[in-house]
């Protein structure tokens, strides 16, 4: 009952999406030649034919339909359009994604923290939660994000963190504690400094094991390629800045490699896949 219904209300939320970007564009459904879509969970095939039925119905039998891993428009977003190289995505969750020019694909991270995506805005929060408790219990150091986190959520004492964090455990609530982090690391903190330092390398590792698994390096490991960086985590623009951090370390590992911070958003990468493949 409860999948039947998460399903009907994602059918209809896309619907809603669909209808307001042609009022927005003065166009028609008839007036429309391809839809692709870049949907954050479809990892299978039977996700992907499910969305792309949906999408079918909703348009005349003459549009053709696409319907890809959020990631798959991202890093056209960064290669306008074309699909070979790796993207990098750290916002609130993490994944590299990435083709050869052959269309193999491979992909590393991207199953949540609980699965070991430590590079990601969760995990990144996560792990300074548990530092503020490990400090206040005895277990570990003490660190300047105890009073930070807390002043941040209007909290008294690390015991009230427990309630706090359980009261909502969704993702993107603790993820959007990592300006807190980063401001602690600035700050010269050294718990917070080590959680991104982790991060920023569990990150780059991500991306080597797709390069290496696709052999975008070559042979001799200096090819060159794009890694596309998206995501508020890799974009924020601080002091402490993780994207940096994480491009120092591609490029440690690949010196060929060229990170490409996208100038467009990836709905746009992903209106240049439909134009690719309707003329392909």
């Amino acid at each position: 009952m409860c999948i039947v219904y998460a399903e009907t209300a994602a059918r209809n939320s896309l619907e809603q999406v669909i209808s307001e970007a042609l009022v927005q564009s003065g166009f028609d459904k008839s007036d429309v030649r391809g839809v692709c879509l870049g949907v954050s969970g479809v990892n299978h095939p039977s996700d992907q034919e499910k969305i792309e039925n949906w999408i079918r119905d909703m348009f005349p039998s003459h549009v053709k339909v696409y319907v890809q891993n959020d990631a798959i428009v991202a890093l056209a977003s960064g290669t306008m359009g074309k699909l070979h190289g790796c993207v990098l995505i750290a916002g609130t969750g993490c994944i590299a994604y990435g083709f050869d020019e052959d269309g193999k694909e491979a992909r590393a991270s991207g199953g949540g923290p609980i699965l070991g995506d430590w590079g990601s805005g969760y995990g990144i929060a996560a792990q300074a939660l548990t530092a503020v408790i490990r400090a206040h219990d005895g277990r570990g150091p003490q660190t300047m994000l105890t009073s930070t986190i807390l002043k941040a959520l209007g909290l008294s004492s690390p015991d009230e963190l427990i309630g706090w964090t359980y009261a909502d455990p969704s993702w993107a609530r603790i993820a959007a504690l990592v300006p807190q982090v980063v401001s602690c690391a600035e700050a010269g903190d050294e718990i917070s400094d080590k959680i991104l330092v982790d991060a920023a390398e569990d990150l780059a590792l991500s991306v080597k094991a797709v390069v290496q698994r696709l052999g975008l390096c070559g042979k001799d490991g200096t090819a060159s390629f794009p890694v596309v960086m998206v995501g508020g985590v890799l974009n924020a623009n601080q002091k402490w800045d993780i994207g940096k951090e994480v491009s120092k370390r591609i490029n440690r590992y690949f010196p060929g490699a060229q990170t490409i911070i996208p100038k467009v958003e990836p709905a746009v990468g992903a209106a240049l896949l439909a134009m690719n493949f309707i003329s392909s």
